[in-house]
């Protein structure tokens, strides 16, 4: 419909977000500009706002709004320990658990330039173990062999997240990789 353009690229803007179909794209759109325009403009601000302000941090990549995130510069955390994760939602999910306090890096990419930022961030930080908490599959092995070739001037202890069954899950609802990790790991009670 011509006269409803403005509310179709809405709908389509949200349909462009991950997990959005098109009805709670629809859905979206009708609350905030007809059922609530009022969050509807905050939520158009606070888009606004993010996508002016927010960088990725120039030692780890987290996000920041400054040049360097507050992670970084904290010096309360345990800048022996990092932990290379695959994108900043990662380090967002870590530090909501509050399991964790050293430094991160995000690796979502292999290239030299990113590998030269992770040597770098080693070296200043005289880093004694590397956390891996990627995905697990086989790319993410290769990556994890790729970084440790590429640090293997330094001596540090390489380690990675365990994997296996989560808890609350039956045994039938578990993949064989997973389930073939959790037998090949298991530990003493």
């Amino acid at each position: 419909m011509k006269n409803l353009e403005k509310f179709e690229n809405l709908v389509s803007s949200f349909e462009k977000l991950p997990g959005v179909g098109k009805k709670s794209a629809l859905r979206f759109a009708y609350h905030v500009s007809l059922v609530d325009s009022f969050s509807g403009l905050n939520l158009a601000h606070s888009i606004e706002a993010a996508v002016m302000s927010l960088k990725r941090c120039q030692k780890c990549g987290f996000l920041s709004e400054n040049e360097i995130c507050d992670i970084c510069i904290d010096e309360t955390r345990e800048n022996s320990l990092l932990c290379i994760v695959e994108n900043p939602k990662d380090v967002l999910i870590l530090e909501k658990s509050g399991i964790y306090n050293g430094l991160y890096f995000v690796l979502d990419d292999v290239n030299n330039e990113i590998i030269q930022k992770l040597v770098n961030l080693v070296s200043q930080n005289s880093i004694k173990e590397i956390v891996f908490a990627l995905t697990p599959g086989i790319n993410s092995d290769g990556i994890m062999l790729y970084v440790e070739d590429k640090l293997s001037q330094f001596n540090i202890h390489f380690t990675k997240i365990a994997q296996g069954i989560p808890t609350g899950v039956s045994l039938e609802n578990i993949d064989m990789i997973s389930l073939t990790k959790a037998m090949q790991d298991r530990m003493n009670i």
